[in-house]
């Protein structure tokens, strides 16, 4: 296919289906016709994105040909968006696909956390509090972007979503005939206006099953608001109020009968569905205005996800022995930074986590190349006289803050002394599908530690270096055993990992190894080959390409691939891009070896476990714990970016090679697949897929490829199950989780059962916490075991941040174990909520009526900003519209409040300014001027009697506008009242 395109595969697998509804769909619909949660929220970050990009774009003097509608994808988003592109780059949006994918799962959790939180869903009449929620997570999305934690901004942001969308569904506002979103939910120092009064009716009865009229005509002459009233469990509420409706809602069936939610085409309102959704679309693209506003364009496309390439993640060894290995990362790195900067495979972020014992960390997270390398360069190498290192508690810091899907090196000499993180850290590396590739130098011989009471040599064994490999098999990555003197040849791994594309398409472990035959295919839309094999030095290999042409491990250099040794590893690098067809691979090793084969293409997928949920607002969330063994299971696959590939086979492949469980595929329209597996067995499994391309113009006929995941999906027979209440936490405040232990046969509870588990709650911000070491099932328990883990969050943890709760049960035996997730952020209470004001002081200068005569002069502006007495104080000024110079100060005002001075100068070629400034808290206010053609100048301000003129001219991203056409002359008066 051409490399122009881009297709990506969202690989859902589910587990079972529900049918109750309260709310937009979260993920999915069956009915075809109505918009989901998950569209919403598509729709909206695709048509921001595209519109930022059209400014950038116009600003900077491009073209910007893309039609920003309803029917933009990813690819088509990002391919707009690439400046640097052409028609014939390489181009995947697969990473942009991620952060929405993330977006719309936590937006869909909202259904699960909080389904009985009437404010959550602007259910009960509750505008303010709903806002209260809105208001708080914007204000937790924009510090997680100030600190560069764009992954935590990103699920705090869909929880928002989930909010503001239902506003839309669950309240009048399309009834009253509003066409515009209500801009007050996202201004919390603006009035909710109009709201009916908790006495007030707002409903009569529905006739028999028609609910198009039950709203009261006198409710709707006053223009009052008013949302549904929902119960599943109790059919109180106040009297004469509508409900939301639906066969849950036990409301809906007491006086008035009947509901108003638009949730769906069938539900009470229906027939408003389309209208609805679409003014949820609108008002979340203004949320994100809001957003952009405060954080600028860059920070924006950052959290957003717009990214070609990966995170290059460093987890780093900084013991005695460690001075060549920090050298050669510091040489990998600023290789990969210097060449790569500026271009499309320039790092979308950098992570650098150092450990030894007894510490780790800190986690560095930037997005500055520079900021990576400074620290890089403050590594230093001493102590770990006692060999064993907290490696894994700094592979946890990185796992929980890259990126999801990132590739993660982890550069050691020693084995752990946290080996009891283990299952945390495998429980992290399947949510997160991040591929963790171990670079071990000298570990299997003996080393030498040094520090400053001198030399002690150890020998590090055969069960500590397999820790790391069981760790890197079940992520996808590699264990490369090197001696330090070749690690630079094995770092070439990371360079190509970090280039934009990367796909994998085949790859294998095994363990007992034995000799056998392997086939993969190659496609047309490939690029720079890669074929990796790790084992034994006696291990050798054949590689037979399509056309029959073979190359043995004899041969360093051959007809097929040039190859390099390093250690434990060989890299083949292909030789030839146009031999498409199957391929094949013959492994001759009684020792355990891995294969794994990459290239560069447009064509990739990503896949996410998620189950279904019952209850009032039913249908699927994120799995965040394992499958269960023996339980049926469903692929559902969503073709985005080119209608000319088909899904022809998804497989589910056992680790071992002895089991494959072939799935049954559904169409099911607009590029999605139905996979159904029956009775998953136990085991490690990777997804492949495989399919026909019909874009290759060079071929008559479809032409095959496939694709496999890295990150295995391992099946358990324990269920871990949580039921956290909240998605945030206070500084200084402190959260129970309760928890749930059971053993399941084939997929279902064993009410039967009885056990001990051993119980591992860890968090990823070493946080104080509390949790039982084991629970128990006993009999009459409904084969059930509950504990609580107590979370306590320091007074001094900053907002924007975030902490990810493990918890792992371990059966008795040691021979099987599952996880819960929880990932909360941590916000402050927002204490500020008004936005900066502008007062403008003067308007100076006389610019000519004729164009041509522009750039002969000036005009000046000059305006006072303040955040008030109580405010958290102006953090930022900038110009969003305008080409001049801008230039502040500051006083203090007559109040005592800080007074920030902005003194703007422009050409009269440009005669209009807008400023943003955005207070510590996130709220934005901005200021606007235009260049007249008269000289009026008020006396500015000064530190020793600063002025306070009348308000004019601003308007706010929060929707504030006053006049601007307040006469200059009343500066003036006011300017000599006040001296």
């Amino acid at each position: 296919m051409p490399a122009s395109q881009t297709v990506v595969f969202v690989v859902v697998l589910i587990f079972s289906l529900s049918s109750l509804v309260h709310s937009f769909q979260p993920l999915f619909t069956l009915d075809g016709n109505s918009t989901t949660h998950r569209v919403i929220t598509q729709r909206a970050v695709l048509r921001k994105t595209a519109e930022v990009c059209r400014d950038i774009a116009t600003g900077a003097g491009r073209d910007f040909s893309l039609t920003i509608d309803n029917s933009l994808t990813a690819s088509k988003v990002l391919r707009a968006c690439s400046s640097m592109g052409s028609s014939t780059s390489l181009l995947s949006s697969i990473n942009f696909q991620t952060s929405i994918t993330n977006m719309y799962f936590s937006n869909a959790k909202v259904d699960v956390i909080f389904a009985l939180s009437d404010a959550h869903h602007f259910d009960d009449e509750s505008f303010e509090r709903g806002r209260d929620i809105i208001t708080s997570g914007v204000s937790a999305v924009k510090k997680s972007v100030a600190l560069e934690n764009y992954v935590t901004g990103r699920w705090t942001l869909g929880f928002v979503f989930h909010t503001l969308q239902d506003f839309y569904s669950h309240s009048n506002w399309v009834e009253l005939g509003e066409t515009i979103p209500y801009r007050s939910l996202i201004k919390p120092d603006e009035r909710l206006e109009n709201l009916a009064g908790r006495s007030t009716p707002t409903c009569r009865n529905c006739t028999g099953e028609n609910c198009a009229d039950n709203l009261l005509p006198e409710l709707m002459q006053q223009g009052l608001l008013t949302s549904g009233y929902f119960n599943p469990f109790s059919s109180d509420k106040p009297a004469g109020k509508c409900s939301h409706g639906g066969t849950v809602d036990r409301t809906s069936k007491r006086e008035p009968v009947g509901g108003i939610n638009k949730d769906t085409i069938g539900s009470s309102h229906g027939s408003l569905h389309p209208k609805a959704a679409d003014l949820a679309v609108d008002a979340t693209m203004e949320l994100l205005e809001d957003i952009r506003q405060a954080v600028g364009d860059k920070n924006f496309m950052r959290l957003m996800g717009l990214s070609q390439s990966t995170a290059l993640c460093i987890v780093i060894d900084t013991t005695g022995s460690m001075s060549d290995d920090i050298a050669e990362v510091k040489r990998i790195s600023f290789d990969i930074i210097d060449r790569r900067r500026g271009t499309q495979e320039e790092p979308s972020a950098y992570i650098l986590v150092p450990f030894n014992d007894p510490d780790f960390g800190p986690l560095i997270l930037t997005t500055d190349a520079d900021v990576f390398k400074a620290n890089i360069n403050k590594l230093s190498a001493s102590g770990g006289g006692d060999i064993p290192e907290l490696c894994l508690s700094g592979l946890q810091l990185a796992l929980t803050a890259a990126p999801r899907s990132s590739e993660i090196f982890v550069f050691t000499d020693a084995p752990a002394k946290d080996a009891h993180l283990r299952g945390t850290i495998t429980a992290l590396i399947e949510n997160s599908k991040s591929v963790v590739t171990f670079l071990l130098t000298d570990v299997l011989a003996r080393r030498r530690r040094r520090d400053l009471q001198g030399v002690s040599t150890r020998v590090v064994s055969q069960l500590d270096a397999q820790l790391y490999r069981d760790l890197a098999r079940a992520s996808g990555g590699q264990t490369i055993e090197v001696s330090k003197s070749d690690l630079s040849q094995a770092t070439s791994i990371i360079e190509d990992s970090s280039a934009s594309a990367v796909v994998t398409v085949f790859q294998v472990v095994r363990n007992p190894g034995k000799p056998e035959n392997f086939t993969f295919t190659v496609d047309s839309s490939l690029r720079n080959m890669t074929v990796y094999i790790t084992g034994a030095s006696s291990l050798a290999f054949t590689l037979i390409s399509s056309t029959g042409v073979s190359q043995s491990s004899s041969q360093s250099s051959g007809p097929l691939a040039s190859f390099t040794t390093a250690g434990n590893l060989r890299r083949l690098r292909l030789n030839s891009e146009n031999q498409t067809g199957s391929w094949e691979i013959r492994v001759d090793s009684n020792n355990p070896y891995s294969v794994k084969v990459t290239g560069q293409s447009s064509v990739n997928f990503i896949f996410n476990l998620v189950e279904a949920h019952e209850g009032a607002h039913g249908d699927f969330s994120l799995m965040e714990q394992r499958p269960q063994s023996g339980g049926n299971a469903s692929v559902l696959i969503s073709v985005t970016g080119s209608d000319m590939v088909t899904v022809t086979e998804v497989t589910l492949v056992d680790s071992s090679g002895s089991t494959e469980v072939n799935g049954s595929l559904q169409a099911l329209g607009s590029g999605n697949f139905l996979v159904t597996f029956s009775k998953v067995p136990a085991g490690d499994f990777v997804v492949r897929l495989r399919g026909e391309d019909s874009s290759a113009t060079s071929r008559s006929t479809p032409e095959s490829f496939q694709r496999q995941t890295s990150t295995q999906i391992k099946t358990s027979s324990i269920s871990v199950t949580t039921e956290a209440n909240n998605t945030s936490v206070e500084p200084g405040s402190s959260i129970s989780i309760p928890f749930t232990v059971a053993t399941t046969t084939n997929g279902v509870v064993n009410d039967s059962a009885s056990g001990t588990f051993t119980v591992r709650a860890n968090n990823d911000r070493s946080f104080t916490s509390t949790s039982p070491s084991t629970v128990s099932i006993t009999e009459g328990s409904g084969g059930k075991a509950n504990g609580t883990v107590t979370l306590t969050i320091p007074g001094d943890a900053a907002s924007g941040t975030d902490v990810t709760l493990t918890i792992v049960a371990e059966n008795a035996a040691a021979t099987d174990t599952n996880y819960a997730l929880i990932r909360l952020s941590v916000a402050a209470k927002v204490t500020d909520i008004n936005r900066p004001v502008c007062q403008e002081v003067s308007t100076s200068g006389i610019c000519p009526s004729s164009a041509s005569l522009c750039a002969t002069s000036q005009w000046e502006f000059i305006a006072n900003l303040t955040d008030g007495i109580n405010g958290t104080g102006i953090d930022s000024i900038t110009i969003r519209k305008g080409n001049g110079t801008l230039n502040t100060s500051s006083v203090t005002g007559a109040g005592g409040e800080n007074v920030t001075v902005v003194t703007y100068s422009a050409s009269c070629c440009s005669q209009n300014v807008e400023l943003n400034a955005v207070d510590r808290e996130g709220n934005v206010g901005t200021c606007v001027g235009q260049a007249r053609a008269t000289t009026i100048t008020a006396a500015p301000v000064t530190t020793a009697a600063p002025v306070t003129p009348a308000a004019v001219s601003t308007t706010s991203s929060r929707g504030h506008t006053l006049s601007t056409s307040h006469c200059l002359l009343i500066c003036v008066v006011v300017s000599l009242l006040w001296k």
